[in-house]
């Protein structure tokens, strides 16, 4: 029975109703919890699976670094989701340069067009003056480290 023929079915006051069919759940990963601060929603913000799971990876190794020399707050959380986005661009960006060269080439069918540098290379580049400048702002370079300030805990009382 069509979706139509169901509706006229309805109206007509007929006591058969279509049952809706069961949604199917997918399980969503477990996500950590590093420092108190809980890992990103990735599938949220990514639609492949790889690129979750390299943002999964990237997030708990970064976070549990960070929570291990004692710079990790609460407050860094979304500065560090913004480092792995970054991380992510400059690979997918990378990717391509490997894959369509440094420079794309000039447009036959248009006598002044020029050879320019690809635009997966200035994208890379920017991702990677983000990387410097989150890794530098988080203290995550070796020249950083003492210039921030380890996060104070609050104690439990037993």
């Amino acid at each position: 029975m069509s979706e139509k023929q169901t509706a006229k079915v309805a109206k007509a006051g007929d006591s058969r109703k279509r049952k809706a069919a069961p949604r199917k759940r997918v399980a969503k990963p477990k996500r950590a919890t590093i420092g108190g601060i809980l890992e990103p929603d990735w599938s949220r913000l990514l639609n492949d699976a790889g690129e979750r799971k390299a943002a999964s990876e990237h997030w708990c190794r970064i976070a549990g670094e960070m929570d291990e020399l004692q710079i990790l707050s609460p407050s860094n959380g979304h500065a560090l989701q913004r480092l792995v986005l970054a991380y992510l661009h400059y690979d997918r960006c990378s990717l391509e340069v490997g894959i369509g060269g440094l420079v794309t080439a000039k447009n036959p069918d248009n006598p002044k067009s020029i050879e320019r540098l690809s635009v997966h290379y200035q994208a890379m580049r920017e991702a990677e003056k983000t990387t410097e400048r989150l890794e530098k702002q988080l203290g995550l370079t070796p020249g950083n480290r003492g210039k921030v300030g380890k996060v104070a805990r609050k104690r439990e009382r037993s």
